[in-house]
């Protein structure tokens, strides 16, 4: 890729970092030096992600956690893997049983696939064991760290939800994540310690604890007492399953993302769409991506689903005819799907070592804390991915048990001639697809630099006709996007954007890193 690396257009005016050796980008600067470390002892990248990972369960437990899922894609040694370990439905659940799934609570659990990914990665491809790449957590979580800006903002905002949650099943997580019965302030310390047993039992297991020994019986335990539906029996037919990425092309570049049950394919058959217009100004640059993305979107939400539980083709969206069809219908006038995608909770980091091994790497509990149940004097803060299942019989991702859902978080990777240019990613709900599509834009079309590419104002499509716009947008564009049909609204407020992470391996083979202006994003590199 070329680019400017002192261009500053945007509202951030951060370089992009430059490294040699190795660089671990995420967004808290505790978990990315804690990769760093792990590259230090003679870990390579898939050990750093571990670590960054396991560390981000401690010091960003608003959006992830011991009890979440992972997806990764990783290039090593010239092959580009992809990792799928996202949990099932419990096999005792049934439709029959809700007329709507709830939110929070032990109903919407699914089977927690972290601790095995870290686990299975380390054995499959890591230089160190899986207690070494932990021991950086254990430590944070003992010792404690003290709050950052946008931790503390989130924390806040998730205290006003999750504390008032009624019922026994939310006690444990006021005892673990409250302070005197309030969110930890940016700047004070907090302490887990039961985190940091479980994670140095995950570890000293390889994870086998958490699915056939004693943390599994400790999470049996506490679904049978607050009458969930998972079992022990569940988590350990829990498995990782190593799948191929799926791609297209775009503009001389080859996107990476990982096939269904996630959402990647949305990107894709956005950038698919949209690589077959030829938009002649800024606006209408704007309003095709808007117009490609919502076309991409509305099949992509019906469809997704796991995919042992539909005959869909969903190579169908990555072809041309499909970019093709779908690029005609694309108007003047904005397209109304009369849909929702909006919400967000997701950690995301990318990591490089000097071998030239990349890996994108994604984690999620999905809404913030997740579910606000957490597993008796453990730390273990469990997800609620079963939320996203549809209570209609004839819907594609309708609940049904031993089923993985429609799945929201996405790793990105780029290629170029069959070489590495680097992994990517904008965490955040459904505004991940939207912001994979407007990095990818931005590396490719306009030549960005890394830390320019996340920094440049994002759009977000929020429902029907409604765009949200970052208030660095020029005031023009919004009236412009509004005479072409969109319903724009500009705001200052940047949390629901995504927060993204990107490496680049540049043509002298060192790498060049940029990270997430709109939280507490950090690059460690040497």
């Amino acid at each position: 890729m070329k680019f400017d690396y002192l261009y500053q257009q945007h509202h951030s005016n951060r370089y992009p970092v430059v490294g040699k050796n190795g660089m671990v980008a995420t967004s808290q600067p505790l978990a990315a030096e804690a990769g760093l470390e792990i590259l230090k002892k003679g870990g390579n990248a898939v050990d750093a992600a571990v670590a960054t990972a396991a560390c981000l369960t401690v010091v960003e437990p608003t959006s992830n956690g011991i009890g979440g899922d992972a997806f990764a894609i990783i290039w090593l040694k010239d092959e580009l893997i992809g990792m799928n370990s996202s949990g099932k439905s419990p096999e005792s659940i049934s439709i029959d049983d809700f007329e709507e799934m709830p939110k929070f609570g032990w109903k919407p659990i699914t089977v927690p696939g972290v601790p095995k990914a870290w686990g299975e990665l380390i054995k499959k491809y890591g230089n160190l064991t899986l207690s070494e790449c932990l021991a950086p957590a254990v430590k944070l979580a003992e010792e404690g760290y003290a709050v950052t800006p946008v931790l503390g903002k989130n924390w806040a905002r998730a205290a006003k939800v999750f504390s008032n949650l009624e019922g026994k099943e939310f006690e444990e997580w006021s005892k673990t994540f409250l302070i005197d019965g309030k969110a930890p302030e940016i700047g004070e310390v907090i302490k887990l310690p039961n985190h940091a047993k479980t994670l140095a039992e995950i570890g000293e297991s390889n994870s086998d604890s958490f699915y056939y020994g004693a943390l599994a019986k400790r999470i049996e335990m506490s679904s049978d007492l607050h009458n969930g539906y998972l079992k022990a029996t569940d988590l350990a037919k829990h498995e990782v399953d190593w799948v191929k990425p799926i791609s297209i092309d775009y503009n001389g570049y080859t996107v990476w993302e990982l096939p269904p049950n996630g959402q990647g394919i949305v990107a894709l058959a956005a950038l698919n769409i949209f690589k077959h217009t030829e938009p002649l100004t800024q606006v209408e640059y704007i309003h095709n991506q808007l117009e490609s993305l919502k076309y991409a979107f509305t099949i992509g939400k019906y469809e997704i689903t796991d995919p042992n539980f539909t005959d869909y083709d969903f190579n169908y969206l990555l072809s041309d005819k499909f970019g093709k069809e779908m690029s005609s219908k694309i108007g003047t006038d904005a397209y109304n799907p009369k849909d929702e995608p909006y919400g967000s909770g997701t950690v995301y980091l990318a990591t490089a070592d000097k071998e030239g091994n990349m890996v994108s790497y994604i984690q999620s509990n999905y809404m913030g804390f997740g579910s606000g149940v957490v597993v008796e004097d453990t730390g273990i803060s469990l997800q609620n991915r079963g939320a996203d299942f549809k209570m209609d019989k004839d819907h594609p991702n309708r609940l049904e048990p031993g089923k993985r859902t429609y799945h929201t978080i996405i790793p990105g990777f780029i290629t170029k001639n069959n070489e590495p240019v680097g992994p990517f990613g904008v965490m955040g709900g459904y505004m991940q697809p939207q912001g994979h599509m407007q990095v990818v834009c931005n590396l490719i079309d306009h030549n960005m630099n890394p830390q320019m590419a996340l920094d440049a104002p994002r759009w977000q499509w929020i429902k029907d006709k409604e765009i949200l716009l970052e208030s660095s947008f020029e005031a023009n564009i919004s009236e412009k996007l509004n005479r072409m049909g969109h319903i724009t609204r500009l705001t200052a407020e940047t949390g629901s954007f995504g927060r993204g992470q990107i490496i680049i391996k540049n043509k002298f083979g060192t790498y060049v890193g940029g990270t997430e202006s709109r939280t507490d994003g950090h690059i460690a590199v040497y």
